[in-house]
């Protein structure tokens, strides 16, 4: 018996610039092949090593504008003079076809995807103190002073924020953190109701005894 497609789970992984949130995205989809990346939209410029399609979507700011008057972000925001966004078409795709995706957004755009996916699971990354966050922000050497206090500001913040998530991860070792989220997504895709298809299905095999 062929089981019903499930919709996909949506788990959105928020953390202030210098908490190592990029990182542990990408170990976490490393170990998951089905668990896909959602690739933002972004008008601002390819840093080092980044690619288009896999680490933005680069394009220009009138066809970002254009995007945003056509509804077709999920979320968007400005930040440090870029803008930043979601798509929905991409998104809505995935999951009807019952896989799950990984967004890595801010606190903001995290309670848009909530109010419009109330199932969605909400991660927010925390620094191990306040001391190494300060840290890892000056070690990002392209930017200046004021650029890395405008970030610290923002990130205290966005740590106040951690309230109204799911669940909270102090990145002190990133593999034990990588183990956490692993353990995080394995149990949200174990909850009952996400399972309910199945369930059904084995209630049907039995003659629905």
């Amino acid at each position: 018996m062929t089981h019903a497609t499930a919709q996909g789970l949506v788990m959105v992984i928020s953390a202030p610039s210098g908490t190592g949130k990029t990182t542990l995205c990408k170990k976490l989809l490393d170990e998951f092949p089905d668990l896909h990346f959602s690739v933002s939209c972004t008008t601002r410029p390819a840093r080092e090593g980044e690619k288009e399609g896999r680490d933005y979507h680069f394009i220009t700011l009138e066809d970002f504008k254009d995007r945003v008057a056509r509804g077709e972000f999920i979320e968007w925001e400005e930040l440090y003079g870029h803008y930043y966004g979601t798509a929905k078409r991409t998104i809505e795709e995935m999951l009807r076809k019952g896989h799950d995706v990984v967004l890595d957004i801010d606190t903001r755009g995290a309670r848009r995807v909530k109010a419009l996916y109330p199932d969605a699971v909400l991660v927010f990354i925390m620094p191990p103190s306040v001391e190494i966050l300060k840290e890892r922000l000056k070690n990002r050497r392209s930017e200046t002073d004021d650029i890395i206090a405008i970030r610290f500001n923002r990130a205290m913040e966005e740590i106040r924020a951690n309230e109204w998530y799911d669940y909270v991860v102090f990145n002190d070792i990133i593999p034990d953190s990588v183990t956490v989220l692993r353990s995080i997504y394995i149990a949200e895709k174990n909850r009952r109701p996400r399972l309910q298809n199945r369930i059904d299905d084995f209630y049907q095999m039995t003659g629905g005894t």
